[in-house]
C-alpha cells in the first residue's frame, strides 16, 4: 500500500477542522461523537495523525454530515442525473400538511390505488433504483396522506409504509436528517400499534446512525423490539417475528458503530435465534429478514467495529454460499459495498475494486447515488492497481483519478 505524502494528511486534517468549525463543534464534541480523544482529533487536524482507514474517514464524515470526498479533497460529482433534484421534491412533499390545505378537499384517492403505489415503491427500492423512487415519492406521500385523512382505519398502514420507504431511500443518498423526519412521521402515524411502530423504528435507527447517533439508535431499537415482543403475549401476529428480528439487527449494527462490542454479540445472537425459527423468505411489509441477512449483519458489524480482518474472513465464507444471493438486489449491493470497505481497510485494493464493480452490476444506484460508495471508488482508483471496471466506473461518476 503506497504511503500518502504528509502534505495530503495535513490537507485532510485542515478539511476536518474546517467542517468541524462550520458545524459549530468543539474538538471535544467531535471526539466524543466518534469515540476518540480530544488529543486524537487535534493531531488529525494538524496532520500529525493520518486518517489511514476508509472506515475512519467515513465515520468522521458522517459525524460532520459531509460527503467523505469533501474530506479527501475530491469534489467530483456523478455525471448521471437524479438524486439531488429528487431530494428537493421530497423535502417539499414532507413540508406539506393536509391540515393546512386550502380550497376544496377533493375526493380521497382509492385505497387500492394507493396500495399499488406503495407496493411499486417497495419494489423499486428492493431493486435499488433510488433515483426513480425519489421521483415517485412526492406523489405517493400526498396520496397516502389524503387517504389517511379521509379514511384513517384504511390509510394508517399505507401511510406508515410510504414514510418508511421514503426514509430508507433518503438514508441511501446521504440525507440522514431528512430521513429522520420521514421516519419520525412514520412512528407518529403508527400510534399505539406496536408492530407498525416497530417497523417504523428500523428506518429511524438507520437515520440516527447516519447522523452519528449510534447509541440513541441502539436504545430506540431495543425499546421497540421489547415492545413488539411484549405485545404478542404468546399470540404472534403475522410478521411480528420478522419485525422483532429486524430491530435486533439494527440494534446490533448501532452497537457496533458506537463500539459496544458486548452488545453487538448479544443482539446478533438473539437475531440468529429468531431467524432460525422463521427461516428464509419471511418478510413483513417488504423488510427482509432471514438467516442469510443475519450472517451479513455480522460482517457489516465487524466493519463498523473496525475489525476489518474478521469482516474479510467471514465474507470469504459467505461469498461461497448461495443463500444471501436470494436477498433483494438493494440488500445484496449495499452489503457488497460494506464488504469492499473491509478489503479497503486491510489494504487489498484489488478485492475491494472487484466487489464494488459487482455491487454496481447488481444495483448501480447503490454505487452511483450513495456518497460513501462514490468515495470507495475514489480511494480504489487513487491508490490501488487497475481493477477491471473501476476506471470505467470512476469516469461514469465524474470522479478523477490521482
Amino acid at each position: 500500500m503506497p504511503t500518502r505524502p504528509c502534505t495530503v494528511s495535513v490537507a485532510v486534517g485542515r478539511r476536518v477542522a474546517l467542517w468541524r468549525v462550520r458545524r459549530r463543534m468543539t474538538q471535544q464534541v467531535l471526539a466524543d461523537r466518534i469515540g476518540r480523544s480530544k488529543s486524537w482529533v487535534e493531531k488529525v487536524e494538524r496532520g500529525v495523525r493520518r486518517l489511514d482507514r476508509f472506515s475512519l474517514i467515513q465515520q468522521v464524515a458522517d459525524v460532520l454530515r459531509v460527503d467523505p470526498t469533501e474530506l479527501l479533497g475530491d469534489t467530483g460529482q456523478p455525471q448521471i442525473g437524479g438524486p439531488v433534484a429528487g431530494v428537493d421534491a421530497v423535502r417539499a412533499a414532507l413540508a406539506r400538511y393536509e391540515v393546512f390545505a386550502t380550497g376544496p378537499a377533493g375526493q380521497a384517492p382509492d385505497a387500492g390505488e394507493v396500495s399499488q403505489r406503495v407496493e411499486h415503491a417497495w419494489s423499486t427500492y428492493r431493486h435499488g433504483d433510488h433515483p426513480r423512487l425519489l421521483r415517485t415519492v412526492p406523489e405517493l406521500l400526498d396520496a397516502a396522506r389524503r387517504l389517511h385523512s379521509a379514511q384513517p382505519e384504511r390509510g394508517t398502514d399505507l401511510l406508515v409504509q410510504a414514510y418508511r420507504v421514503t426514509a430508507l431511500v433518503l438514508v441511501k443518498v446521504g440525507e440522514s436528517e431528512l430521513a429522520w423526519l420521514a421516519a419520525d412521521r412514520a412512528l407518529a402515524t403508527a400510534g399505539s400499534d406496536p408492530l407498525l411502530a416497530g417497523s417504523a423504528a428500523a428506518p429511524l435507527a438507520q437515520a440516527l446512525r447516519g447522523l452519528g447517533q449510534g447509541r440513541l439508535a441502539m436504545i430506540t431499537t431495543i425499546a421497540a423490539a421489547d415492545r413488539v415482543a411484549a405485545s404478542t403475549d404468546g399470540q404472534a401476529r403475522p410478521g411480528s417475528r420478522a419485525v422483532y428480528g429486524t430491530l435486533l439487527l439494527q440494534a446490533g449494527l448501532a452497537a457496533a458503530g458506537c463500539g459496544d462490542t458486548h452488545s453487538v454479540g448479544e443482539l446478533l445472537r438473539q437475531a440468529e435465534g429468531v431467524a432460525a425459527r422463521i427461516g428464509d423468505g419471511q418478510d413483513y411489509r417488504t423488510a427482509s429478514f432471514s438467516p442469510a441477512a443475519v450472517e451479513l449483519a455480522h460482517i457489516v458489524a465487524a466493519v463498523e467495529s473496525g475489525d476489518a480482518g474478521q469482516a474479510v474472513r467471514r465474507h470469504e465464507t459467505a461469498s461461497r454460499q448461495q443463500a444471501w444471493r436470494g436477498l433483494p438486489a438493494e440488500h445484496r449491493a449495499a452489503y457488497l459495498v460494506d464488504a469492499a470497505r473491509a478489503y479497503l481497510d486491510v489494504g487489498d485494493f484489488t478485492a475491494a475494486g472487484r466487489w464494488v464493480v459487482e455491487a454496481d452490476r447488481v444495483a448501480p444506484a447503490e454505487i452511483r447515488s450513495r456518497p460513501s460508495a462514490r468515495t470507495l471508488v475514489v480511494e480504489i482508483a487513487r491508490h490501488g492497481p487497475q481493477v477491471a471496471g473501476i476506471a470505467r466506473l470512476a469516469t461514469a461518476l465524474g470522479l478523477t483519478r490521482c
